[in-house]
């Protein structure tokens, strides 16, 4: 019975007498220290310099002068122009359309005869005037009076009269030879048919509208600014007066191609639209049709839509940056010469689709971190490769 019991207590005795020399011999753990982990970033180097402002804009080109021309004279279209066709292009003075005139002729004719008559008139009633007079001063010394004649009795009256009936006759003339030109519809500059709303054949009355026509010396584009934009362009009108509006390049893509046109700003509509709080500047391009000479690649014809560039004022001192890098209205993330981040407040002086302009806050060839971070935190560890130096503030190190 004894060994029965005492049996299981040696064997539990070696058991724990074997785990104690185990746990005696096993060696501590190792401590290891663990480094913060450091995010790779990309960085660009900030670069101040002078920079000329372009605003970014676009609009429809539009005919400067633009007409819907009418017939004058009543009567039926005879003749028509081989430029009368819609597309066609005419100079100034070129006869387009051409009304029967045989009826006016007529009343030119008649006024003419009217015109002579009323000459007649005068010398007849300038005789009669002349033999009054005679007579008058024969029967004064043959009555010893000394009493002045009347107008009646020199005949002034009718003198007059047939001066006046002159004066009529001639304007009558004059009516019926302006009558007789306008059957002759001719080009009042330079332009090409838009719409053709008459043609051979076809009796139109005063008043009825024959085509839709507009020049071609020059084209202009609608350009809208906001406000802000503003301060960056010379739109005075002494500017404007000595023709030295700011540049403005636009664009368009035809066939597939990036063609491009030059020009100024010409003018400013003077007013803010009240629904889009913008002010429409208006950019002219001469010869877009090229028919003076072939001074662009392709001509800009009215209805292009198209972007602008517009040549603003310089900038001195200031970095740019691509808006990508702002936090905020007006924070930026550097890194430091410990390889950390830094969080920086800045002035921006202009800011567009693209870039800040920034004009303090920074210093020249600070680095500064392109990558968008979730929840920053200063002092965070950063790596990054050393970019080239190259351009106003926007070297990168992916470039």
């Amino acid at each position: 019975m004894t060994s029965k019991i005492t049996l299981p207590l040696i064997i539990l005795s070696i058991s724990a007498a074997i785990a104690s020399l185990l746990i005696l011999q096993k060696e501590p753990p190792r401590t290891v220290d663990s480094e913060r982990p450091t995010m790779l970033v990309d960085v660009v180097r900030a670069r101040s310099g002078s920079t000329q402002v372009v605003i970014n804009a676009q609009g429809t080109v539009v005919p400067r002068t633009q007409t819907t021309m009418v017939s004058e004279v009543a009567g039926l279209i005879t003749e028509v122009s081989p430029a009368f066709v819609a597309g066609g292009f005419f100079s100034k003075g070129d006869l387009l359309v051409r009304i029967d005139d045989r009826n006016y002729r007529a009343e030119v004719k008649r006024a003419e005869a009217s015109v002579a008559a009323a000459q007649t008139k005068i010398d007849q009633e300038t005789g009669l005037a002349e033999f009054a007079k005679t007579d008058w001063e024969r029967a004064r010394k043959l009555l010893n009076s000394s009493k002045a004649a009347s107008d009646l009795a020199l005949r002034k009256p009718q003198v007059l009269e047939a001066y006046a009936q002159l004066e009529f006759a001639k304007a009558d003339l004059e009516k019926r030879q302006g009558d007789l030109d306008r059957t002759q519809i001719r080009a009042p500059y330079d332009g090409l048919v838009r719409e053709k709303l008459a043609d051979i054949g076809q009796f139109v009355n005063a008043g009825s509208p024959i085509a839709a026509t507009f020049a071609v010396d020059v084209a202009e584009i609608r350009l809208p600014l906001p406000d802000k934009e503003l301060p960056f362009l010379e739109l005075d009108n002494v500017v404007f007066e000595a023709g030295e509006g700011p540049k403005v390049n636009v664009s368009a893509v035809i066939g597939g191609q990036v063609n491009f046109w030059d020009g100024r700003i010409v003018r400013t509509e003077g007013v803010f639209d009240e629904k889009s709080r913008v002010l429409y500047v208006v950019a002219q391009i001469g010869d877009p049709y090229n028919r003076l000479n072939s001074r662009w690649t392709q001509p800009l014809r009215m209805g292009t839509f198209v972007k602008a560039r517009i040549a603003g004022s310089d900038l001195d001192d200031v970095v740019r940056l691509p808006r990508s890098v702002l936090r905020g209205n007006s924070r930026v993330w550097t890194v430091t010469d410990e390889n950390t981040l830094k969080p920086v407040e800045v002035s921006i002086v202009r800011s567009d689709e693209k870039y800040v302009f920034i004009g303090s806050g920074l210093l020249d060839g600070q680095l500064i971190c392109t990558t968008l971070l979730d929840n920053p935190l200063p002092g965070t560890p950063v790596r990054y490769e050393l970019p080239a130096i190259s351009g106003l503030g926007v070297s990168s190190s992916n470039d």
